[in-house]
C-alpha cells in the first residue's frame, strides 16, 4: 500500500506500483466504442500510460492537454490516458479539447486495471477512483519508469517520463 495526499490529507491505494524492469501486468480497458483494449493490442509500442481519477477535474484534463501537445512528435509511442470516467465523458472531453494524440481507455467495468497496478485509491472521499500515476512501458512490455504523484492535486513530472523513452 502507498499513501499519497490529497489537499495535504494522507489517503491510501490498494497497493504499489509494479516494479522496474519487470513486464507490465495484462490490462483489458474499454475504448470509445466501448471495445475492450488490452496491453497486447499495442504489442511492440512504447507507451505512455498517464492515470489520472477523473478527466473531469483541473489537473486531470490539464495532464491529457499536455500528454497530447508532447505526444504528435513522438515515434512508435502512444500515450494511453486512463481513468474510471465513462468512455462517453471521455469521448466529449477530448473532443471538446480537439484532443486527437492520445488513446483514452476507461477501467469503468471492472476496476482490475486499478488493483493489478496498485494505484487504486481505497481510503477518503477520491476511494475507488486512481491515483495520479505514469507508467512508461519500452518497445518490450518492460515498465521502465513509475510515478505515483504524491498530492493527486499536482501534475506528474511529463519531462521525465518521457525521458525514460
Amino acid at each position: 500500500m502507498a499513501t499519497i495526499n490529497l489537499q495535504g490529507n494522507p489517503i491510501e491505494t490498494v497497493g504499489n506500483l509494479p516494479n522496474l524492469n519487470e513486464k507490465a501486468p495484462e490490462f483489458t480497458l474499454t475504448a470509445s466504442d466501448l471495445s475492450d483494449k488490452k496491453l497486447s493490442d499495442f504489442a511492440g509500442t512504447k507507451l505512455v500510460l498517464n492515470i489520472f481519477p477523473s478527466v473531469d477535474t483541473g489537473t486531470c484534463a490539464t495532464s491529457v492537454r499536455e500528454f497530447n501537445k508532447k505526444a504528435s512528435a513522438l515515434d512508435n509511442t502512444k500515450v494511453i490516458c486512463v481513468s474510471k470516467d465513462l468512455p462517453f465523458a471521455q469521448g466529449r472531453f477530448c473532443g471538446a479539447e480537439g484532443i486527437e494524440n492520445v488513446v483514452m481507455l476507461s477501467d469503468f467495468r471492472d476496476g482490475n486495471f486499478g488493483k493489478e497496478y496498485g494505484l487504486e485509491i481505497t481510503t477518503g472521499p477520491l476511494q475507488s477512483l486512481h491515483s495520479r500515476c505514469v507508467v512508461v512501458i519500452n518497445e518490450e512490455g518492460n515498465i521502465v519508469y513509475t510515478e505515483q504523484v504524491n498530492e493527486i492535486v499536482d501534475e506528474p513530472n511529463y519531462e521525465a517520463a518521457l525521458k525514460a523513452l
